[in-house]
């Protein structure tokens, strides 16, 4: 399926976050990945959503944020056009027989380890979403224990930003 990953520059205000992730369950879009950070301005804060679709439907939810008082601009960020990361930490059952291959592992994808007991390793790692996934997979063939993610954050490209493209509009 279509995915699409929005940055939202909003007021920073009470509420502000229920009032933009219920417009995407009114247009019945699932959130894959949320994230809401204060920017270099206390009064505005950046939400950034990876949601599943596309299209017309896609389009008229654009709009309707648009709508919402408190939204002061958006935009749409694609992999071409933006840098973008995530953060895992992940934790393994920390096993003798599979040490090694736990952490050759890791080295390949660039986690690095973060805690060391003998029950558990966790591992962290900073990276795009698609390659975090990997990571993932290929961890499943050890015990995780548990996994916690950030969420996608993204920029776009180049000197733009996304409060520029509000002055222009």
């Amino acid at each position: 399926m279509e995915s699409f990953t929005l940055a939202v520059l909003v007021k920073n205000q009470f509420g502000v976050l229920n009032r933009v992730t219920s417009m995407f369950r009114r247009r019945r879009f699932n959130i894959k990945s949320l994230s809401v950070s204060e920017t270099e301005s206390d009064t505005r804060s950046r939400i950034t959503i990876t949601s599943d679709g596309g299209g017309r439907e896609k389009d008229q939810l654009i709009d309707q944020l648009y709508k919402l008082p408190v939204v002061i601009s958006i935009q749409e960020l694609g992999d071409e056009d933006s840098v973008t990361c995530e953060l895992l930490l992940l934790k393994v059952e920390n096993r003798p027989e599979c040490r090694s291959d736990v952490h050759a592992a890791a080295d390949a994808f660039g986690a690095k380890t973060v805690d060391y007991t003998r029950d558990s390793v966790v591992m962290q790692m900073m990276d795009i979403p698609r390659n975090i996934d990997a990571f993932i997979d290929i961890m499943q063939d050890y015990t995780i224990l548990e996994i916690c993610r950030t969420g996608a954050i993204s920029l776009e490209r180049g000197g733009m930003t996304i409060e520029k493209k509000t002055e222009i509009y």
